[in-house]
């Protein structure tokens, strides 16, 4: 956004207050040392909705950028500016039979990890090949992963989706828990009396597609494993799974085949193969570094480019040479 010559206001998250007004204040320290504005970069220091609506009317911002939940994305679209809308993910990954297994297990954990699984690129849920989902679950636990058992894993997910009731239509569903997303994995352990070992980095558990942990984008270092017979059931419970957001995928394969079929099918902006979902914005990957991915506004992962305003000045009659 800088880059593009722009200065920036931002509505931080309410649980991100502090670590996101110390990044703006780092920003305006290299500016002003640089020579820039001693101001480039602004923050609201108690972020609520009304002050996001506040930003989204005044007449001096001309461009929107949101990162978030469906809602605010919708608002932000909806306020007749210029928008840019990132919005949801829950990116699958698959794991065939042809692929470097410990490899794999090591991408995945770093991938999934990541700020507690907080990045919308990050893998969500495994679908394994029957063949090598031990190996892969054993290769996943040497990198710091915990299993978890069947009776854990019922009482962390009574304890990260919570029941709430939508006070307009009476209608009761399963939502995330805010007091648990991005948390450490011991964290999530200790609230269901579990000790976690040393170095514990993400919890994993082998289960149907069916469950929430598959079916709900977390966004916390929580990773369901699911074991398939081949390619064709891995692909059809994939894309099922990224419920059609279109947003990241994931694939650890050899198999030129495999890799194509899957890419074809879940019709994501990014697909990562052989590596950490964060080479797909840049960081040891390919392309442009940055943790804007606008699939609902198409720009896709975005740029300096991006956040610019392309003009064009056109002259007739008195220029023309006939």
């Amino acid at each position: 956004m800088i880059a593009a010559g722009n200065g920036v206001v931002f509505n931080p998250h309410p649980g991100a207050i502090a670590t996101s007004n110390y990044a703006v204040d780092l920003i305006n320290r290299a500016s002003q040392k640089a020579g820039g504005p001693q101001v480039l970069v602004a923050s609201v220091a108690k972020p609520t909705l009304d002050t996001a609506k506040v930003m989204q009317t005044h007449a001096a911002i001309r461009l929107l950028v949101c990162t978030g939940g469906p809602g605010v994305v919708k608002a932000v679209l909806s306020s007749g500016k210029k928008a840019i809308g990132a919005g949801a993910g829950n990116p699958p990954v698959i794991v065939d039979d042809t692929a470097d297994i410990r490899k794999a297990a090591k991408d995945i954990i770093d991938g999934c990890t990541f700020d507690n699984n907080l990045p919308c690129i990050a893998e969500k849920e495994v679908f394994a090949f029957e063949s090598i989902a031990d190996e892969l679950i054993d290769g996943m636990k040497a990198v710091g992963a915990y299993l978890l058992s069947d009776a854990e894993a019922a009482a962390l997910s009574e304890i990260v989706m919570q029941d709430v009731k939508n006070p307009k239509t009476g209608i009761t569903q399963k939502v995330v828990s805010r007091d648990c997303v991005g948390r450490d994995a011991a964290v999530l352990l200790a609230k269901i009396g579990v000790k976690a070992p040393d170095g514990v980095r993400c919890l994993i558990y082998e289960t149907e597609f069916s469950h929430m942990f598959v079916q709900h984008e977390l966004m916390m270092p929580i990773l369901p494993i699911v074991r398939v017979k081949n390619i064709d059931e891995a692909i059809e419970l994939a894309v099922k799974a990224e419920h059609g957001n279109r947003h990241t995928a994931h694939m650890h394969s050899k198999n030129i085949e495999h890799l194509t079929r899957f890419a074809r099918a879940v019709e994501t902006t990014i697909f990562v193969k052989n590596a950490p979902s964060y080479a797909g914005i840049g960081f040891g990957g390919e392309g442009h570094t940055t943790f804007t991915i606008a699939g609902p506004t198409g720009e896709g992962i975005t740029s300096a480019r991006s956040f610019t305003r392309l003009r064009r000045c056109v002259m007739a009659d008195s220029f023309r040479i006939i």
